[in-house]
């Protein structure tokens, strides 16, 4: 395991305050662990051959969206013809769909104390075709077929009248919530925006009020001087742990351009950012053993409202505690690790070669 050069937080625990939501979190340093011991026990896979029942393994008849690996090209089903054959990304709808699309936009109903809205909207999964080979083990340029999917179907969602959020999650892990091994991401496009989007963007704009400028721009700025956090950084994107990091070894990925909408990610940016992203699953793969983990996409909202002060970008979560009675009571989570000890030791982890 790689090592940490000397510790660079000697109090025994710290609290600090998240810019743009203004949360708390402790960071108990005094009760640190090493980073090795926030290592995953070997679970996931449990075994490698269940491609058998798995039911990603074929190219589904109602495949909203194919990438095939010939130079990215993107088909719909019927345009796929031969070329289908070599499917590396499908979007599909999802067979249990917690939203389902409907001619007519919901309305909030209120029966007394008791608030309401139907559930309409659109469950999609995006597949990537290998079984085994989870995103911390494809290459940059097989990321970047997955995030081209994800930026067509939120440019195709987008428009959806019933549609006020799309959140991009990506579970994986049995503590992540996956009940299925094979690699897949979810879209959910939602008619409401969500309370966790709702506190980011109004942190955002009452910063922008403020200081005429974006806080994360500023936050980019600030972490690309200090350095102590930052994990990766190409010309396109940087990847740092949070000075207020919620969970251990928590981070994020931003685009260094100012942009409000995930969807407006350029062709030129897709390598870059699949890059950052394949990187930073890689280490933790490596440097934590395979830990599950969340990620998600954070956007602005698609309800036709300038959101121009907001800035996307992409949350990791590694599950490597479990909420006991403080968090739920206080909703002020503890990390045992400061972030910038957890940016050192990810910086330190050596990739394989030909990983």
């Amino acid at each position: 395991m790689p090592k940490i050069n000397g510790e660079i937080h000697k109090k025994y625990s710290e609290l600090r305050q998240d810019i743009v939501s203004g949360d708390w979190v402790v960071i108990a340093t005094g009760r640190a662990r090493r980073p090795s011991d926030f290592a995953a026990k070997p679970k996931f896979p449990a075994k490698k051959n269940g491609k058998k029942n798995c039911p990603f393994e074929e190219l589904e008849d109602d495949a909203l969206l194919i990438i095939t690996k010939d130079r990215g090209q993107f088909h719909d089903l019927w345009q796929a013809g031969p070329k289908a054959k070599d499917w590396f990304v499908e979007v599909i709808p999802n067979k249990f769909p917690a939203f389902t699309p409907r001619q007519t936009c919901p309305s909030v109903v209120s029966e007394g104390l008791r608030r309401l809205i139907d559930g309409v909207g659109f469950h999609e999964v995006i597949v990537t075709r290998p079984h085994d080979r989870s995103i911390a083990l494809m290459s940059a340029e097989e990321t970047g077929l997955l995030v081209r999917a994800y930026r067509e179907r939120f440019k195709t969602l987008s428009p959806e009248q019933c549609v006020q959020y799309i959140s991009m999650i990506h579970n994986h892990g049995p503590e992540s919530g996956a009940s299925i091994v094979h690699p897949h991401s979810q879209l959910i496009a939602i008619p409401v925006i969500p309370p966790d989007v709702s506190r980011s963007l109004a942190g955002s704009e009452r910063y922008f009020g403020g200081k005429k400028a974006c806080v994360h721009c500023a936050m980019i700025d600030f972490e690309t001087k200090e350095k102590a956090r930052v994990i990766f950084e190409n010309d396109d994107f940087v990847v740092f742990a949070p000075y207020a990091s919620r969970a251990a070894f928590e981070i994020r990925i931003f685009p260094k351009i100012h942009r409000a909408e995930f969807e407006t990610i350029s062709e030129d940016e897709i390598l870059p950012f699949a890059e950052a992203l394949q990187r930073s699953l890689t280490v933790l793969y490596h440097g934590l053993n395979n830990p599950s983990y969340n990620f998600f996409i954070h956007t602005a909202p698609t309800d036709g409202r300038d959101y121009g002060y907001y800035h996307w970008h992409l949350e990791i979560f590694p599950k490597t505690s479990i909420w006991g009675g403080f968090e739920f009571g206080t909703g002020i989570e503890i990390s045992t690790i400061a972030p910038e000890d957890a940016a050192a030791f990810l910086k330190s982890v050596k990739i394989p070669n030909g990983a």
